[in-house]
């Protein structure tokens, strides 16, 4: 798995009884990552104890395994101060190192945090670490039962602009560290999920191989744009539309034709 969504309960409802006889979320949200922290704790002491006793031995990899036991040392350190494994790895050589061990705090993180209907959005101390999402999955399985128009309209007199789902994806999609960019060919829009940060020239790539390697310059515009001037020929009327080159950072949202 990529991520992990800890689901925590904050809504009142006498007819479902709570965990532990109260209900709590930033409690239940504690006592999950602990536990997930508790399983890496174990599997770090066990790689440790196996490398101390393996660098004694004249083998092959007695340098990298030095470098390891050290690296498992300083997660050991970061995990008994109660913090997750991603805050200890400083370069990309130590992931490399470890991210075949499959440590569970290694993983981003996004938390579900399930409110009443008339409920404000509770506050739960993350430490920065996950990325909070507030659901309402009540309302939400109510709203599933509406046809699109009812649905609508019974959004509108909430006052609520997002539904759920939306909320959810980009929610997990920021825990990633991912956007979309998206392209339209033979008159089919379609999203690409990119890491933030990636250039134009790799965005390419990911639409196709022959692409990247042909580059030229991308065609740009925003969706927000095209959503608000509603055609390419007001986008360009507008100077909405762009030609960035093969070190352009691509932006969430953009709608691109590669050249």
């Amino acid at each position: 798995s990529e991520l992990f969504v800890l689901v925590v309960r904050a809504f009142e409802d006498p007819a479902v009884p709570p965990y532990r006889n109260s209900v709590s979320p930033a409690r239940d949200l504690a006592e999950l990552q602990t536990e997930l922290l508790l399983a890496d704790l174990e599997l770090v002491t066990t790689r440790i104890d196996r490398l101390e006793k393996q660098i004694h031995k004249p083998t092959q990899t007695a340098a990298h395994d030095k470098a390891e036991l050290a690296l498992q040392k300083k997660l050991q350190e970061a995990i008994e101060s109660e913090k997750p494994i991603s805050s200890a790895i400083e370069t990309e050589a130590e992931l490399e190192m470890i991210k075949s061990l499959g440590f569970l705090t290694l993983k981003p993180i996004a938390v579900a945090v399930n409110i009443g209907e008339n409920q404000l959005e509770p506050q739960i101390n993350t430490d920065n670490t996950a990325s909070v999402i507030t659901i309402c999955a009540k309302l939400e399985y109510e709203l599933a039962q509406l046809d699109a128009d009812s649905k609508r309209d019974f959004m509108a007199d909430l006052g609520i602009t997002e539904s759920a789902t939306s909320k959810f994806v980009n929610g997990c999609y920021s825990a990633l560290g991912l956007i979309s960019f998206l392209t339209v060919v033979s008159g089919e829009l379609r999203a690409w999920p990119i890491r933030q940060g990636t250039v134009a020239l790799d965005a390419a790539g990911k639409v196709h191989t022959d692409i990247k390697r042909g580059f030229i310059r991308a065609e740009t515009f925003a969706f927000d744009d095209l959503k608000e001037l509603g055609s390419e020929k007001a986008l360009k009327a507008a100077g909405k539309i762009r030609l960035e080159g093969k070190e352009y950072v691509v932006q969430d949202g953009d709608i691109i034709n590669f050249r």
